[in-house]
């Protein structure tokens, strides 16, 4: 039995079988902690890739806060007054004030409501090396058939952009800073279903934007 036991053991030169057990074993085991140390840098990358996003959409809000709080300062007068609004960074003007219906000349009040807005945009787009966006927008009423200046909405928006764009160069606005718009019936602010919503939708809007912004409009005029 001795005998047996031996050669269960060892080899004929003596070498313990055992030995290649164990080194398979250590081999398996290097592999699984290399394994669970790429699944953890992989984790921690992707940990700080979310941490990086986040700070940046942190920052990007805080910024879009504060640009909206100096527009809100710069146009400090004419909002207290009601003569213009402003909604998401975009300074509004009722079509009404600025136009009569199914016209591009301005009226004596909306020159008025141009000229009060010159002097704080000026300074707020330089200090942010910025432009000034002029957006006509038009309700959904197709143009009255008596008017033949304009063949649509499209045009007629684009009229009233480019009015009040010389209007705010008249009044000082340096020309490199502003370009016009025309957005016709597309992108209303309430209903076409009533007067008073149609009203709304008639208007012109300004918004400061980036020169790579600016450069990139669709309908540019």
């Amino acid at each position: 039995m001795t005998g047996l036991d031996d050669r269960a053991i060892d080899d004929e030169d003596g070498t313990d079988r055992t030995a290649p057990v164990w080194a398979v074993f250590g081999d398996l085991m290097s592999g699984l902690v290399g394994a669970f140390v790429l699944i953890l840098v992989g984790v921690l990358v992707m940990q700080m890739d979310l941490v990086a996003s986040l700070q940046a959409e942190v920052q990007k809000r805080q910024q879009e806060e504060q640009r909206r709080m100096a527009l809100e300062k710069a146009l400090a007068i004419p909002l207290q007054n009601g003569r213009v609004t402003l909604d998401n960074g975009r300074i509004g003007i009722s079509g009404s004030v600025l136009f009569a219906l199914n016209s591009d000349e301005l009226r004596p009040e909306g020159r008025q409501i141009l000229q009060s807005l010159v002097p704080p945009l000026q300074v707020y787009l330089g200090e942010r090396d910025e432009m000034l966006m002029v957006s006509g927008f038009t309700d959904d009423r197709p143009v009255q058939a008596t008017n033949q200046r304009f063949a649509d909405n499209l045009e007629l928006s684009a009229q009233r952009a480019l009015t009040v764009t010389r209007a705010l160069i008249q009044e000082g606005m340096p020309p490199q800073r502003v370009f016009s718009a025309a957005f016709g019936a597309e992108q209303p602010v309430a209903s076409n279903g009533d007067e008073k919503g149609r009203a709304l939708n008639r208007r012109v809007e300004m918004a400061p934007v980036p020169k790579a912004t600016a450069s990139k409009v669709p309908g540019r005029e």
